[in-house]
């Protein structure tokens, strides 16, 4: 029976003598792990008493992904040129109103901005690739004539993700964890890409519908961990995968506060974390905030919340207020450090 391994993680640079450092970062260690089986009761288990490589991929630095160092949390802005996504469709839509939203997002924080066509609110149709690599490619070239930040294409298609790497893209985002077009894969190894390999139950238009899982955190590390050896087999290094657990993809709020809980056991997988929680449906359940331009407290509290656990990169809509928390998190984190 396949063991978990989840590390318990804690903060601050006084760390008693057998702490390890979570993904070689400055603020988060640990020295105890939850061992998690999918019969039985957990057991909490010395760091020093799991398997070498299990420990080996929980404290060791993560390489830089699309030139961005993994030693420290970094934001990744949203930019939808789509008309009907959830949250802001339509409004940074063509090359010059997504080049202001760039370059506003650029100096409120962001270490990366994320371009997507093809809105995947649950419900939502396909786009075709004429129309999705019309709203992307002209945009990204106007981001890389007017300002120097990395970019990704959050796509499922092949020949979108083309289109926007020859317009200077530099990471390909996939929702659909590389399920959706097989000629993806291959264009990102072809031409030597860093990825996010994402998880979602079903597609926008059906993941919504009664999504079911034996264990969601479990289910959820099983697929991404076959997706990361799929890539690695095709030529694509661990060190250029990041994962992402889907927030919202295929999920009930029960299934998210779940994956939130215990995202810290994806370090595992060897790869940076990446989270998208942001303004999403089950914020405003919580929260009672029906608007999703109203939901940036709570999509803070979950941005840091994740932080604190080692993820790496959290996707947001909202980049001057999430830069301010997590300045102000890093200080208290670090305080007292010599």
């Amino acid at each position: 029976m396949e063991t978990y391994y989840r590390p318990l993680v804690q903060t601050g640079p006084r760390r008693p003598d057998d702490a390890l450092p979570l993904v070689g970062g400055a603020s988060c260690w640990f020295n105890t792990v939850e061992a998690i089986r999918r019969e039985g009761p957990s057991e909490f288990l010395s760091a020093a008493d799991i398997p070498d490589e299990t420990r080996r991929r929980l404290s060791a630095p993560r390489t830089p992904i699309a030139g961005l160092s993994m030693d420290q949390a970094r934001i990744m802005g949203i930019l939808n040129v789509t008309p009907d996504s959830f949250s802001d469709g339509g409004k940074h839509s063509g090359p010059a109103a997504a080049l202001a939203h760039a370059k506003r997002m650029v100096s409120e924080g962001a270490d990366i901005i994320d371009v997507g066509g093809e809105s995947t609110r649950p419900g939502a149709q396909t786009v075709p690739e004429e129309a999705e690599i019309a709203r992307t490619a002209p945009v990204i070239a106007a981001i890389r004539s007017g300002l120097e930040v990395p970019m990704s294409i959050d796509t499922r298609k092949a020949e979108v993700a083309r289109a926007a790497h020859e317009a200077g893209a530099m990471l390909v985002n996939d929702v659909s964890g590389f399920t959706y077009d097989k000629a993806l894969s291959q264009y990102c190894v072809a031409n030597d890409l860093p990825v996010c390999v994402m998880h979602a139950q079903g597609d926008p238009e059906t993941m919504h519908l009664d999504p079911r899982y034996d264990d969601v955190l479990l289910d959820v590390y099983d697929f991404l961990a076959a997706q990361v050896i799929f890539l690695r087999d095709l030529g694509i290094p661990r060190e250029r995968i990041v994962v992402d657990p889907g927030i919202g993809f295929g999920k009930t709020l029960k299934h998210n506060l779940r994956i939130l809980s215990g995202i810290s056991l994806f370090h595992g997988l060897g790869c940076p974390v990446l989270l998208g929680a942001s303004r999403k449906g089950f914020i405003g359940t919580l929260s009672a905030a029906s608007n999703p331009a109203e939901r940036m407290p709570g999509s803070v509290a979950v941005a840091l919340g994740a932080v604190a656990q080692g993820v790496q990169i959290v996707r947001v809509h909202d980049v001057r207020e999430t830069r301010q928390a997590l300045a102000l998190w890093t200080a208290v984190a670090r305080a007292g450090a010599a």
